[in-house]
């Protein structure tokens, strides 16, 4: 049978998502703690891999095993294995062809900046010590929506078939002394998220213009595009699937 499991973890202290040779990953924590409460042998097969050190409000990751006949308890059994900085939040029986990578029709990601120095957001937020004009930022990020390759936004020598995404929304906000920066599309690719924003506070700053953002993107070159912002700052906070998979 499969299974879903819903998660979430401070990214601080892991190497992405992905197992990976020599660096401690989410997946392998999952994996071990899995395989330990339920004795058996597991891999699980997540929505997608983070980089090192973003953080995850929200991943699903299918695993194969036996009926489960208490899920609730499995979670709470669990959470009582794995550390305190990645929890389990559900765990669901669906379709066995059901794919926690492939299935996933949208993805939301959430980037957050701090404008005054603050202790206890230090792991969790981008700090800057002047406010972007985010006016012109949403302007830019409008402008995302008009395309569909990413190239330029891509981190380079990556492995895949096509730079296209369909970014569904893309804005900023401002609560308090925090900028919001939310988007969602049906993919990303590696380091995207990290490029858009690194980009739009270029714009923010005045060092882009809305006409050059236009020209960076229809280059395709990563060499064009701003620098990528602090990992600290990135949330996966979303993924959505079809309704008959039955997880959202």
């Amino acid at each position: 049978m499969r299974y879903f499991i819903d998660i979430a973890y401070n990214g601080k202290n892991y190497h992405g998502w992905q197992i990976q040779p020599d660096a401690l990953s989410v997946q392998e924590v999952l994996e071990f703690s899995l395989s330990t409460v339920l004795r058996s042998e597991l891999k699980v097969t997540g929505a997608g891999r983070t980089d090192t050190g973003v953080h995850a409000r929200q991943l699903f990751a299918h695993f194969d095993f036996v009926k489960i006949e208490d899920p609730e308890h499995l979670v709470y059994k669990l959470n009582s294995l794995l550390p305190s900085d990645i929890s389990a939040k559900k765990i669901s029986e669906v379709p066995i062809e059901a794919h926690a990578r492939f299935d996933a029709i949208e993805r939301e990601y959430e980037y957050r900046i701090s404008l005054k120095k603050n202790p206890f957001v230090l792991d969790f937020a981008y700090t800057l010590r002047h406010v972007p004009d985010v006016a012109l930022m949403n302007e830019a990020a409008n402008v995302l929506l008009q395309y569909n390759d990413f190239q330029c936004f891509s981190r380079n020598k990556t492995n895949v078939k096509t730079y296209n995404c369909v970014i569904k929304s893309a804005h900023w906000i401002r609560q308090g002394d925090e900028l919001i920066f939310t988007i969602s599309a049906d993919r990303f690719l590696r380091n995207m998220v990290r490029a858009i924003v690194g980009t739009l506070l270029e714009v923010g700053d005045g060092k882009v213009t809305i006409d050059q953002f236009h020209e960076i993107i229809k280059s395709k070159d990563r060499g064009k595009a701003g620098t990528s912002a602090p990992a600290h700052g990135l949330y996966l906070t979303k993924v959505v699937y079809p309704k008959e998979i039955g997880v959202n």
